[in-house]
């Protein structure tokens, strides 16, 4: 079988602007092959086992570049619904519209289906009236939650997981993950509990990051101590 010849014009073009070849990969890669073939089998061709480890080497490398942009932009888009949720907070005039507005406008700008404030309280005594943006629980009620399905391990300020046999009443409604925050409200106060719950078993997992989520307790915190002072 013979090969056909480039044209004068091909082979011109060609030799102008050899990167045309040096770009394409399946290009090479046919290139590269029909110079093995011709070779035979008992001939190796290192320039070509060669080719195909930097290759290899480079479809790494694209794959890691992909992940990092696509982390880079899920981390600002979460960064933006962050700061649009704490924006939502500032907008209320009173306690009661800051109330109203965790199961409203926040709950929707985090995509989540439940949130809660849970405050501890020493005159209440029994099982919590739930439903409300607001539940108030016996003491003791935000270190059981936290604790969840599990005993005597140290947990951090901010938690993601599954939804816990010890926290689904508290969401007032069904979910599947949830995110805790607990929230220090200061000497002479007890502890508080800021909840968020979602239909999606994936949306809170314990390899997610933190920060985001910490950054909006802390700024709740604030804003809740301000009430709470008036």
């Amino acid at each position: 079988m013979t090969h056909s010849a480039l044209s004068p014009e091909q082979r011109q073009a060609l030799l102008d602007d050899p990167a045309a070849i040096l770009s394409d990969r399946d290009l090479m890669r046919a290139i590269v092959g029909a110079h093995e073939a011709d070779a035979g089998d008992n001939v190796i061709d290192i320039r070509g086992r060669a080719m195909s480890a930097l290759e290899a080497r480079l479809d790494r490398l694209e794959a890691a570049h992909e992940n990092v942009i696509a982390a880079a932009y899920e981390n600002q888009s979460g960064m933006a619904t962050i700061h649009r949720a704490v924006l939502s907070l500032l907008e209320p005039v009173d306690f009661d519209g800051f109330l109203e507005n965790l199961q409203g406008d926040v709950a929707d700008i985090l995509r989540i289906d439940t949130l809660v404030l849970v405050i501890e309280t020493a005159t209440k005594e029994g099982q919590p009236e739930l439903g409300g943006p607001l539940t108030m629980v016996p003491a003791g009620t935000v270190a059981q939650a936290m604790m969840g399905d599990r005993r005597g391990q140290h947990w951090p300020d901010v938690i993601l997981r599954r939804v816990s046999s010890v926290t689904e009443l508290l969401h007032g409604g069904a979910v599947a993950s949830e995110a805790l925050i607990r929230l220090d409200l200061g000497p002479g106060r007890m502890p508080a509990l800021l909840l968020m719950g979602a239909d999606e078993p994936g949306r809170f997992s314990p390899a997610h990051g933190t920060d985001l989520l910490r950054f909006f307790g802390q700024a709740f915190r604030l804003l809740l101590l301000r009430w709470l002072e008036e």
